[in-house]
Parts: C-alpha cells; sequence; structure tokens
C-alpha cells in the first residue's frame, strides 16, 4: 500500500569498502524498479565476486516489497542489518550488496552485524537521493479548436506530455501526479465546458 504521492530513493549506484580485521566488506548500493530487476543484480554480483565468502543483500521497493538475505553469515548479522541502514534514510526502490571477503578472524556476532549496517550506511551515505513523485496516465480527447485552451492549462499544472496523436480529433497522453488528478480533472472539464474525453489508466508510473 503506498503511504505517499512520491517516494525518497538514489541516483543510480556506489560503492564503498570497509576493512574490519583482515576482512573486506564491499558495500554496492543500487536504484532498482522491481524485484526482478533487483535479483538479476544479485545474480551478476555473485557471479562477478565468485570467490567472496558471503553476498549479503537486502532491499525494499514499493508497495512495501522487501528482501534480505544473510547468505551464509548467522543468523541475523547482515540482511536485516543492511535493511535496518536502508531503513535508516527511508529510501525504497533501493538495493544494497555486501561483498565480504573473510581475512581469517571471526569477529563475533555483534560486532559483525555493526560492520554490514556501517558498510551499508557509508555506501548509502556518499549517494545521492532524490524524490519521486506517483503519476496516472491520463488520455484527453479533444477537439482542434481546444488545443491552445489545453495547453494553456497543461503549462499552468504539474503536468507532462508524453505523447500527441491527431486524427479525427486530438488525443494527448499526458502523466499527472496521483493526487492531483481530480483537480486536474475538474479544471479541464470547467475550461473546456465538458466537451472532451478522458480516460486514467491507474498503473502507477514512477518519475
Amino acid at each position: 500500500m503506498l503511504k505517499d504521492d512520491k517516494i525518497l530513493t538514489i541516483v543510480g549506484q556506489n560503492e564503498s569498502i570497509l576493512k574490519e580485521k583482515g576482512s573486506q566488506f564491499i558495500a554496492q548500493c543500487f536504484s532498482v524498479k522491481d524485484d526482478k530487476s533487483a535479483d538479476k543484480l544479485i545474480e551478476d554480483i555473485k557471479k562477478k565476486y565468485y570467490n567472496a565468502s558471503h553476498h549479503c543483500y537486502a532491499y525494499r521497493l514499493i508497495n512495501d516489497v522487501f528482501k534480505y538475505s544473510d547468505d551464509g553469515e548467522p543468523n541475523g548479522t547482515a540482511g536485516l542489518r543492511i535493511l535496518n541502514a536502508i531503513d535508516h534514510f527511508q529510501l525504497l526502490n533501493v538495493l544494497v550488496v555486501v561483498i565480504r571477503y573473510f581475512g581469517g578472524t571471526k569477529l563475533g556476532v555483534g560486532p559483525l552485524g555493526k560492520v554490514y549496517y556501517n558498510s551499508a550506511i557509508g555506501v548509502l551515505e556518499k549517494s545521492v537521493k532524490i524524490e519521486k513523485y506517483f503519476y496516472y496516465k491520463i488520455f484527453v480527447d479533444v477537439d482542434f479548436k481546444q488545443i491552445s485552451s489545453i495547453h494553456h492549462i497543461i503549462n499552468n499544472s504539474e503536468v507532462k506530455i508524453l505523447n500527441t496523436k491527431y486524427a479525427d480529433n486530438v488525443t494527448f497522453e499526458l502523466v499527472v501526479k496521483i493526487n492531483d488528478v481530480n483537480s486536474f480533472k475538474t479544471k479541464i472539464i470547467d475550461e473546456l465546458k465538458g466537451d472532451l474525453i478522458i480516460n486514467v489508466d491507474k498503473n502507477i508510473i514512477l518519475l
């Protein structure tokens, strides 16, 4: 369930390295759009760092989707701590993987959990964070003589034009923030005196 009309996420990917008692922890974070893209990245990282001791990870997506793994580390010391770091920044659509090369010295459950948490915190701290909004796609079908009017409304609203199709009428394919849909529909109907067709596609788009 969406709790807001926007999320805080990161741009692209980043990496940081932490060393503790001979072990090396390579933390990598990625912007992801869904569980399939996150799982594919995890699979690719495991192949690239095939000789690492552990590939621990966590991700949290929109709609309360999340997943984490200790990948052989003691239960609760890695995946959940990485997820805690993501939640510390209140981030969504973010994957963090911490690759460990074991250095021969066991750290103990408490210190190990702290290292995984600090590794994830470190890489997220240095990442650029941005807000992204939820949009619905709206199709507005109008007569040619109404083109200037609809452009005036769009230019004075937080609305983006994706496409314009010309046939017997003109169809504008727009994206509108989910919380602005009703007010935008009211505005455009009042301006054009109801002489139009509006269809709303409620598949969420994140921009």
